[in-house]
């Protein structure tokens, strides 16, 4: 099949609402293996949910979701709305440095045929493995640029793989991130293990919330209820909270604690909130949908998830918009965010003592928590929200255009 470059049509162009610019309308193609699906319609939000405030900025986005061929097909969940496709992968952690080049030969044949029909602009693929890595073979096809967002853990291949294989992602990966236009990460934190591994043109662009869908609540709540929403694994600290937690109720205080989420950790941390004896006050609610995790926020006192590491995490975000006092951990990518004392509260990682400290103040000061919460709404609404993404991510999109 030739690799000519193809002949674009006229481009449309379009009325820019923030300088009053004409500009050309950009054709996006977005690889990524996180997106909602009807199986789950909260997985990759923090993927789909920019890409629906782009279409009045002159973007236009074409996104194959893609997963290992040992995974339960997903389905989308609106008709049209992107394709899942499969690909070739050594199951485990062993087959990520080799993943992408499967991928880029899988997608390939299905790409041409549309950049033949209407050409694309740009490819902005999600984590370096596998989707970076294809889209850097797929770019050179195409003759065209691609970007990379680095959302967290996908930075850390040495804390997924171990020590060798590790290295030996990170060494494919600092190549995909050096040949990329611009390496999009979530927070400095996650820029700063970026440019550890390779010396690439990166930008920091925070996600963003709807502030519509986590608004405050109407009324005051006076129900004493600590939230944590999380995906029930090891490194969000859910153990470390029940124990926090069991800490405070030993003081008489009058609270619950409730859990949204699963994971492979749920049963260990249903035993352990047995063993701490405060199994009546805790509540595992179990995955929830999007509408019932922004009522959980309006309805709680206070948020908490001392993850042990996390690139930002959306879930402080919805919670502040929810004007909720948020606790996360130092030296996490939420420390960019929250001010501590000021819009919610840092403790240091893994500290028992750090945390129960801070649920007691929290829960005791309801005006603490409604000025720590008013600071963090407007925090949201000052620069975090969903339009502020998504108009970065245009900019990003049409410098790397040009």
């Amino acid at each position: 099949m030739s690799s000519a470059p193809l002949t674009a049509p006229a481009p449309e162009r379009i009325q820019d609402p923030y300088c009053g610019v004409k500009t050309r309308t950009l054709r996006v193609l977005t690889l990524t293996p996180f997106y909602p699906s009807a199986e789950d319609t909260t997985q990759g939000q923090f993927i789909s949910q920019p890409l629906t405030r782009m279409g009045h900025l002159g973007i236009s986005h074409e996104v194959i979701a893609v997963q290992p061929f040992y995974r339960r097909r997903s389905h989308c969940a609106e008709k049209g709305s992107v394709t899942w496709k499969k690909y070739l992968s050594i199951p485990g952690n062993v087959g990520l440095p080799l993943a992408g080049e499967f991928l880029a030969g899988s997608l390939m044949p299905n790409i041409l045929r549309k950049h033949r029909e209407t050409p694309f602009d740009l490819i902005h693929a999600h984590a370096a493995l596998p989707c970076g890595h294809a889209a850097a073979v797929i770019s050179e096809r195409l003759s065209i640029p691609f970007v990379i967002s680095v959302h967290g853990l996908d930075a850390f291949f040495v804390r997924q793989a171990g020590p060798v294989m590790g290295n030996w992602c990170s060494r494919v990966a600092g190549r995909v991130y050096r040949s990329s236009s611009a390496v999009i990460c979530i927070s400095e934190k996650v820029r700063e293990q970026v440019l550890s591994s390779a010396a690439a043109s990166t930008t920091v662009i925070y996600n963003g919330v709807d502030p519509e869908k986590f608004f405050p609540e109407i009324e005051p709540d006076s129900r004493a209820v600590v939230l944590s929403v999380g995906n029930l694994i090891a490194i969000k600290g859910h153990d470390l909270l029940l124990r926090a937690f069991a800490r405070i109720l030993g003081n008489s205080m009058d609270c619950s604690l409730e859990i949204i989420g699963d994971g492979p950790e749920r049963g260990r941390l249903a035993q352990l909130a047995v063993q701490l004896g405060i199994a009546s006050r805790v509540h595992f609610r179990g995955r929830q949908s999007t509408e019932k995790v922004a009522d959980a926020m309006r309805h709680c006192a206070v948020f908490a998830l001392p993850s042990i590491y996390e690139g930002l995490g959306c879930v402080y975000l919805e919670a502040m918009a929810c004007a909720k006092p948020a606790i996360g951990c130092c030296g996490q990518g939420i420390d960019e965010i929250i001010e501590h004392g000021k819009s919610g509260m840092l403790v240091a990682p893994g500290n028992e003592g750090d945390l129960s400290a801070s649920l007691r103040v929290l829960l005791l000061d309801s005006g603490l928590r409604q000025s720590m919460g008013l600071a963090a709404r407007e925090a949201i609404l000052d620069r975090l929200t969903l339009d502020h993404q998504a108009q970065q991510l245009a900019d990003v999109y049409r410098r790397c255009v040009g």
